[in-house]
């Protein structure tokens, strides 16, 4: 699977707290959560994201509660996927739960500035900065974990 989109950069230690505040934990309707999606981290995300969008961070993304309403609220925001030095395991299996990409680079996500438009390609395990002309890898998705994203999560997949 292909994602191409403008990065939108943060550092460490991305809570997923900062990724959906408490206060909106009230509803798992994922256009909702994305209309407050990294409130807390950066007040105008969620207005600036244009569909396809890529999240780029650094290390321990997604550290914090085990709520899926983090990435809930990313994928419901419109960002096709997420690139991080490291993950926070929970957050990570997760977002494969319910069908949102995210993927490990520490070369990449240190590298990617924020506006650089990337590609990603979960398939071949290759993260290009466009803007750069530079090229990543990652590890690619073995074929269920595909199938599992294709199918828009577990539970479509398993229902499928």
């Amino acid at each position: 699977m292909k994602y191409k989109g403008k990065a939108h950069t943060f550092g460490d230690n991305i809570n997923t707290d900062d990724v959906i505040p408490a206060k909106y934990l009230n509803t798992q309707d994922p256009i909702e959560l994305g209309k407050h999606c990294m409130e807390h981290a950066d007040k105008n995300f969620a207005k600036k994201i244009e569909r396809g969008d890529i999240i780029v961070a650094g290390k321990n993304f997604g550290c914090g509660s085990s709520r899926e309403h983090a990435p809930i609220a990313i994928k419901g925001c419109g960002v096709s996927c997420v690139i991080a030095e490291t993950f926070a395991r929970i957050f990570y299996r997760n977002a494969i739960n319910i069908g949102l990409s995210v993927v490990a680079s520490s070369e990449a996500a240190k590298a990617i500035k924020e506006g650089n438009t990337v590609e990603v390609d979960t398939h071949k395990g290759v993260i290009k900065n466009i803007s750069k002309k530079k090229e990543y890898k990652t590890e690619a998705y073995p074929p269920f974990v595909e199938k599992i994203i294709k199918k828009g999560g577990l539970l479509n997949a398993i229902k499928r």
